[in-house]
């Protein structure tokens, strides 16, 4: 029997049936579980959630929320205009703001040109 502090499966304590991380039972999923398997929620309720400890946030604890995978729905496919949009997107994010070239590669944030357009004052001075 795993230790008390998450293990609620009646959903008495956190509103919610609760599982510790790893212990969720079988049939239940994550978003990114279900997309990996090409599913969506589709509109369900949140069936169950996830409780862990994290030192990475300040509260210390994180929650990743479970569908039943029996009600997901299948992954609509893209459409033609989805996929332009994506495209136009994406090619946006590869052309540089200064010199207009597509750099080939996604631009750095911190940066926000191409290395050669950032460089270029360095190489000047």
């Amino acid at each position: 029997m795993p230790g008390p502090r998450f293990w609620d499966p009646e959903g008495t304590k956190y509103g919610l049936p609760t599982y510790p991380w790893r212990l969720a039972p079988d049939g239940l999923a994550t978003r990114a579980q279900l997309r990996a398997r090409g599913l969506r929620p589709g509109g369900q309720e949140i069936a169950a959630q996830i409780l862990w400890r994290s030192r990475r946030l300040r509260g210390g604890v994180r929650v990743a929320y479970l569908y039943r995978i029996d009600q997901a729905k299948s992954v609509r496919p893209m459409t033609p205009g989805k996929w332009a949009a994506l495209a136009k997107a994406n090619a946006a994010r590869r052309t540089c703001p200064v010199c207009g070239r597509d750099a080939g590669y996604t631009l750095s944030t911190s940066l926000g040109v191409c290395v050669p357009c950032a460089d270029a004052p360095a190489l000047a001075a």
